[in-house]
């Protein structure tokens, strides 16, 4: 596919996407939902690329939904919107059992601050923000937000910030325990690169499983959970990186994980 509105690279086992609609702080439409959706299938199947680092260019992340497209004659419904980009790109990031990373290097506001913290971890710029602010035009949290943010804060907060759509500083974010970390403007790619290309070196088929255990635990009860991990260590358990893993520290050395 010919990317026009995202870019999209491999480097060093990362998948790089990058929102690219600067004009307009990288608020989603359909063709850029299209390549998006495109992008993270492609970072699932190859199996070259073990992480996967969601950024944007310009002084933005994403300001959630372009409002021109939801308001022209003949566009399709908030529903519909919501149900061609926002809920199949949370899917994804959320099922693929890669890590996914975020590096939020501005503003994410609306769609754009749940798709940050759908990310398995997310890195912020000092200067970043996040505002839910649907409730300042009179919609509904979407793309994950009221799974999430209760989740991740506590019902309390996560209401104050849905009903009252204050914006929250990168560093309180951190605080509150909404992302992962904070740091300079100029170190927030190589950071969040850093961390991506470091888990695209470690046991893919390890870490994926224990993505997949974090997920089925936000509804199992405790006994269903233990099951879980019971039946997803057997799979671990029988991959090539865990019997690496194994025979490294036996010998004293280094693991080389492939993945498999």
């Amino acid at each position: 596919m010919q990317y026009e509105n995202i870019e999209f690279e491999i480097l060093n086992g990362v998948g790089i996407i990058r929102l690219n609609r600067q004009d307009v702080l990288n608020s989603f439409n359909y063709p850029m939902a299209k390549e998006v959706h495109h992008a993270l299938d492609e970072c699932a199947q190859n199996e070259s690329i073990r992480a996967i680092l969601f950024t944007a260019n310009g002084r933005g992340f994403c300001a959630g939904q372009d409002l021109e497209e939801a308001m022209a004659e003949g566009a399709p419904t908030i529903g519909e919107i919501v149900d061609h980009t926002y809920s199949p790109l949370i899917k994804r990031i959320r099922t693929i059992e890669k890590p996914v990373i975020g590096a939020i290097n501005g503003v994410a506001a609306g769609a754009g601050a749940n798709i940050a913290l759908s990310f398995d971890m997310t890195f912020a710029g000092e200067s970043a923000s996040f505002i839910q602010s649907f409730s300042n035009i009179g919609l509904v949290p979407d793309s994950g937000g009221t799974f999430f943010l209760p989740r991740l804060i506590g019902m309390q907060r996560a209401t104050a910030q849905m009903f009252l759509a204050n914006k929250i500083s990168a560093t309180e974010a951190k605080e509150l325990g909404m992302i992962y970390e904070v740091v300079a403007n100029e170190e927030l790619f190589a950071a969040a690169l850093a961390c991506a290309e470091k888990l695209a070196k470690r046991p893919t088929i390890g870490i994926g499983l224990t993505k997949r255990a974090l997920n089925q635990s936000m509804f199992n009860s405790l006994e269903d959970q233990l099951n879980v991990e019971r039946d997803l260590q057997d799979v671990a358990s029988a991959s090539s990186d865990h019997k690496e893993g194994v025979q490294a520290f036996l010998e004293k050395r280094k693991p080389n994980y492939t993945g498999k």
